[in-house]
């Protein structure tokens, strides 16, 4: 490691230009860096996921698949919940520190050269995200790695990481979210998301609203790639709860494989399993049935850190970064399948770019009565709806005032979350942090979990 730089200062740094929520709609300065790099873009099989919901728990599914497989993987996620390396992992785990800061320090000049030139020409330099995504790039080749799992930041035809072309495109379930930058329909969002379907490649598709299926299998007859849709070609035949997961079988493309455990909660990971089985398939050629054991192995060593996940047990403690309505109403129905409360009290937290009301009102209809108390806060983050104003909204839509609390800090809430999940006498009380994923993040650390 340099002497100069370390992970903190390098993450200082990117923290200094456009922030993560003012992505720039263009493509041009990143494929300048990837000439002034030699073209890292290329270097590797990239399998490309986009969609709304479940993007990072399918393409960590994704990943243990490929390395079941014996292959080196490098997967590009975000956000991150405790520390920016998370973002870009080799072979399963964060990147390490000294290669962060060694590629960092190496790219750095190259990067400058593009910044200025976008200065000369009026227009804003590298922003955080772009520059992460460049850094991911010139990472995952200098391994070099056998394939990388790339997943989208926003949308798909200019979001940053669309430099690289999928040898396989993955589209996870599209609902309303980012509607001001994305558009207000499914259709309209699909059409920016079909953008990482590219000629030579593959589209893999969860089952999806009718006009969103009809965009993107009309692009992918455009450029003419084979297509696979789950509820078609593919899908979950039956699933059963089981203690920590739940037991699949799924129908692939190429093969059936029964009984797989998988170590998470809920119908949407299921869906999120039978998408990522289709994706190695198709990966390894579309026709070859995998091998069932391997599966097994791969989905058995599965993590998704943050969503539904249990952080702390007496009470039971909830942590799940869903943050649109559609996120939250699958998240509900999986915690009523899984879980027994008869009591949960959920601590909720929004950043001002989404829909607050909608997310609010998803949570009320879709936990019923098993939610009667509600903790209003806020995360850290600049972005955060001040807690008082969500509580201010929640009376609004009829939660009743008496069943409202305000905790601006999240120790706070959490405390008094606990306390109140506690005052069942059947020790059948939970608490659920939700609502973004920065109050997730924040929520983990102060509980204990530091990495991710």
């Amino acid at each position: 490691m340099t002497d100069e730089f370390s992970v903190e200062s390098v993450y200082a740094e990117l923290l200094g230009r456009a922030p993560e929520n003012k992505m720039e709609p263009r493509l041009a300065p990143l494929f300048r860096a990837m000439d002034v790099l030699g073209e890292p873009n290329k270097a590797f099989p990239i399998i490309h996921v986009t969609g709304t919901n479940g993007k990072t728990s399918t393409a960590r599914m994704i990943e243990a698949g490929l390395r079941a497989h014996g292959l080196s993987t490098g997967r590009y996620t975000s956000p991150h919940l405790s520390k920016v390396t998370e973002r870009i992992s080799i072979d399963g785990h964060p990147v390490s520190d000294e290669t962060f800061v060694r590629i960092w320090d190496e790219i750095r000049p190259y990067l400058q050269i593009v910044d200025s030139e976008l200065e000369a020409a009026g227009e804003p330099r590298l922003t955080y995200f772009e520059c992460l995504t460049i850094l991911g790039f010139a990472i995952f080749a200098d391994q070099p790695v056998n394939v990388a799992v790339i997943e989208v930041g926003l949308g798909g035809i200019t979001d940053a990481t669309n430099v690289g072309d999928g040898q396989v495109s993955v589209i996870t379930p599209i609902s309303l979210d980012h509607t001001d930058l994305l558009g207000d329909t499914t259709e309209d969002i699909a059409y920016e998301k079909a953008g990482i379907i590219k000629p030579g490649g593959y589209l893999i598709s969860a089952s999806q609203p009718v006009d969103a299926a009809q965009v993107l299998l009309e692009k992918a007859k455009d450029v003419a790639v084979p297509f696979r849709f789950e509820g078609v070609e593919f899908g979950v035949e039956s699933r059963t709860v089981a203690v920590g997961g739940q037991v699949v079988s799924i129908q692939g493309i190429a093969g059936r494989y029964p009984d797989l455990l998988l170590p998470l909660h809920g119908a949407h990971q299921a869906q999120n399993a039978a998408v990522a089985v289709a994706a190695l398939e198709a990966f390894f050629g579309g026709e070859i049935e995998l091998d069932a054991e391997v599966l097994q192995e791969a989905f058995a060593s599965v993590t998704s850190p943050g969503r539904l996940e249990v952080v702390r047990t007496a009470p039971t403690i909830i942590v799940d970064a869903a943050h649109n309505p559609d996120g939250i109403r699958v998240s509900a129905e999986a915690i009523q399948e899984a879980f027994t409360f008869t009591r949960l009290v959920p601590v909720v937290g929004v950043l001002k770019e989404k829909d607050a009301e909608e997310i609010l009102r998803q949570l009320k209809e879709s936990l019923g009565d098993m939610a009667e108390e509600y903790c209003f806060t806020q995360s850290n983050s600049p972005r955060a709806v001040p807690a008082a104003e969500l509580a201010e909204l929640a009376v609004e839509m009829g939660f009743g005032e008496d069943n409202i609390h305000i905790a601006e800090k999240l120790d706070d809430a959490l405390e008094w979350a606990v306390e109140r999940a506690e005052a069942n006498d059947d020790l059948s009380g939970g608490v659920l942090v939700t609502g973004s994923i920065t109050l997730v993040a924040e929520a983990r650390i102060l509980l204990g979990k530091t990495e991710a």
